[in-house]
C-alpha cells in the first residue's frame, strides 16, 4: 500500500535539510547555530541574536540543572544544546533526521569542547531510539510541523520523558479558528495536509498524562521573524547566490511571503509551550 501524504513528510523533510541548497541557505542566513523562530525586539534585530533570544527564553522557564538529562527533537544545528550544556552543565542528546546537518552540529560540538556532553544522534522524532522514562526534559524549536503525524511524535516524547519531567517546545502552527483551506501555499510547500494548533497540542498532550504549565503566546513574532528572513535574503542575494541555485532563492522568497501574510492576517500561531508529565 503506497504511504498518505501525511506519511511521507517526514522523508521529504529530510530531503530537504539534507540538501546542499537548504544546507547553505540555513546555515548562511542564520550564522549556524539556530535555524529556528526568534524574539526580536526590533525590526534590524540580527536573525542569530533574536534565535538565541528564543532559546535563553525557553530555558528561562525550564527546570535545568548539571544532573538533567535533555533530548532535544528535531535540533538542527544543535545551538541550543550547546547552550543548554554550557551554561548549565547538563547532558543533551540532540536528535535530528538530516545527516547533513548532524555532521555541522557534531564539529561545532568538537570546536566548542562539548561533545562529552552532547550526543548527536541520527533519528526521527517519531521513532525515538531511547528507552521509557530516560529524560528529565523534552526540547524541541520549530520541528513538529515537519511531521504529518505529530500524534506519533508526542506520544514517544511522552513514552520517554520521565514522569514529573517537562517538555518544552515552539511550532509554527495554525490558530484554533482558522480553516487548513486558507493555509494552502504554505502546506503545499511543506507537503503536508495541515498544521498544528495550539488546540491540537493542549487536548492531544492532556490524553497522554501532561499538563498545562504556561504557553507565552508570541504569535507577532513569527510575522516578524519570517519578514526579518526575507529581508535578509534580498539584502544578501549575491552572496547566496555563489552557494545556493537561483531557484531555491526564488523559491524561499515567495514561501516566506507567504508565511509573513498568514501571521500578519491571523491565520497562524507561535509561542513557547511548557507542559509537565504527570507523574
Amino acid at each position: 500500500m503506497p504511504k498518505t501524504y501525511n506519511e511521507t513528510a517526514t522523508a521529504t523533510a529530510q530531503n530537504y535539510y539534507n540538501s546542499s541548497d537548504a544546507d547553505n541557505f540555513y546555515f548562511t542566513i542564520w550564522g549556524g547555530e539556530d535555524i529556528h523562530i526568534g524574539l526580536y525586539r526590533s525590526e534590524n534585530d540580527q536573525i542569530g541574536d533574536a534565535s538565541r533570544r528564543t532559546v535563553q527564553r525557553m530555558a528561562d522557564l525550564a527546570e535545568l540543572n548539571a544532573d538533567s538529562r535533555v533530548l532535544d527533537l528535531g535540533a538542527g544545528y544543535g545551538g541550543a544544546a550547546r547552550y543548554l550544556a554550557k551554561t548549565y552543565g547538563c547532558s543533551v542528546v540532540a536528535l535530528n533526521l538530516s545527516e547533513v546537518e548532524n555532521e555541522r552540529d557534531r564539529e561545532k560540538n568538537r570546536e566548542q569542547g562539548l561533545d562529552d556532553r552532547i550526543e548527536v544522534v541520527d533519528a526521527s522524532f517519531e521513532d525515538v531510539p531511547y528507552d521509557d522514562d530516560t529524560f528529565d526534559l523534552i526540547w524541541s524549536q520549530d520541528a513538529f510541523l515537519h511531521s504529518g503525524r505529530r500524534d506519533l511524535v508526542l506520544k514517544e516524547a511522552a513514552r520517554v520523558l520521565k514522569p514529573g519531567g517537562q517538555m518544552v517546545f515552539t511550532d509554527p502552527m495554525r490558530d484554533d479558528n482558522c480553516p487548513t483551506e486558507v493555509l494552502g501555499p504554505i502546506l503545499a510547500r511543506l507537503q503536508l495536509e495541515d498544521l498544528a494548533s495550539p488546540g491540537f497540542y493542549r487536548e492531544t498532550l492532556g490524553e497522554l498524562g501532561f499538563e498545562e504549565v504556561r504557553f507565552e503566546d508570541n504569535t507577532s513574532q513569527l510575522a516578524n521573524h519570517y519578514q526579518r528572513v526575507h529581508d535578509e535574503t534580498v539584502a544578501r542575494d549575491a552572496e547566496l547566490a555563489k552557494v545556493v541555485s537561483r531557484d531555491y532563492i526564488e523559491r524561499m522568497k515567495t514561501g516566506l511571503k507567504h508565511w509573513v501574510a498568514g501571521g500578519r492576517n491571523g491565520h497562524l500561531a507561535w509561542g513557547i509551550f511548557v507542559f509537565r508529565k504527570r507523574a
